[in-house]
């Protein structure tokens, strides 16, 4: 069953009431929110993706709700909870859905350590993955946007989830928030692209999301092996650059690049040398996302053959 085949009517009254159950990849979520334009976005954003039933085991419980009392209409706010804990400052009312999207990240990266996490974008095709390690700012969520607008397949935009029993990496296809200047970039590059409204003034900036391809979504249990690591960065007006890089230099910049290194110890240093031994290992500046999509396709289809 997914989201769209229940009501709007029955979507709204879980989200106030027992919550509303969804399949995230590997994470089950119950959401809880009597905040109108949530359970509007809500219905736009997840419509496809696949609801749990109240059996299932729950990773994360979710709410975010307006405060008790004069808040709720003075200078409205909204309060992001996790197992009924809030967790961070109020919100504005207005930024709710951004906090609900920030929120579940959060769970994710501080709570999912029985799996190795990467910060990095990860997209597949044939079976193969690249991944995208990089700092915020370098260009990775719109890369990997233009990519899965370009007949890639999304596994996430901001995790790349290895499996330490095979080195695997899970998807978790959830949406895309893309900042500033990068939400035009998309809307011209894929017109198709479904997007949400524009949220000003965040705490990131402006900021909209991209709900990944329908294939994404519905492939969302397929994991992938790991075939390239490409660093990318994104400069104004650079000319292209993609450049082979020495593997030592590529596991430095991976195990620098993961939520939780640290915690997983050998199982962490055991997963990234597998991964980058098995892999190539790329540096990548561009400025212009048609020849860096280019270049990838023939980076991939060189190195598949």
């Amino acid at each position: 069953m997914r989201i769209a085949d229940q009501s709007i009517k029955v979507l709204e009254d879980n989200l106030k009431n027992c919550g509303l159950y969804v399949k995230f990849g590997s994470f089950t979520v119950r959401i809880h929110s009597d905040i109108p334009s949530v359970s509007e976005l809500v219905n736009h954003f997840y419509a496809i993706y696949p609801c749990a039933s109240g059996d299932e085991i729950i990773d994360f419980h979710i709410g975010i709700e307006k405060p008790k009392g004069l808040r709720r209409w003075y200078r409205p706010q909204s309060l992001f909870s996790v197992d009924g804990r809030l967790t961070f400052q109020p919100y504005p009312v207005e930024h709710a859905f951004p906090a609900l999207e920030w929120g579940i990240n959060w769970c994710i990266a501080t709570r999912a350590h029985h799996l190795l996490m990467l910060h990095s974008a990860v997209v597949e095709r044939n079976g193969n993955a690249i991944l995208f390690p990089a700092w915020p700012g370098h260009g990775k969520s719109t890369l990997c946007t233009a990519l899965v607008h370009s007949g890639w397949r999304l596994l996430s935009d901001e995790f790349g989830l290895v499996r330490p029993e095979d080195g695997q990496l899970l998807p978790i296809p959830r949406l895309i928030p893309l900042k500033n200047e990068s939400i035009d970039v998309i809307r011209q590059f894929s017109p198709g692209a479904i997007i949400g409204p524009s949220f000003y003034g965040t705490r990131k900036g402006t900021v909209a999301h991209v709900r990944p391809p329908e294939d994404s979504i519905y492939r969302m249990d397929e994991p992938a092996k790991p075939r390239w690591l490409i660093f990318p960065r994104w400069i104004a007006n650079a000319p292209l650059r993609i450049e082979p890089i020495p593997k030592s230099q590529a596991f430095l910049m991976v195990a620098t690049n993961s939520f939780n290194y640290d915690v997983l110890d050998q199982t962490s240093y055991r997963l990234v040398t597998d991964m980058v031994n098995n892999c190539d290992c790329h540096t990548l500046v561009y400025s212009d996302l048609y020849e860096a999509i280019s270049a990838i396709d023939d980076l991939t289809r060189i190195g598949h053959e």
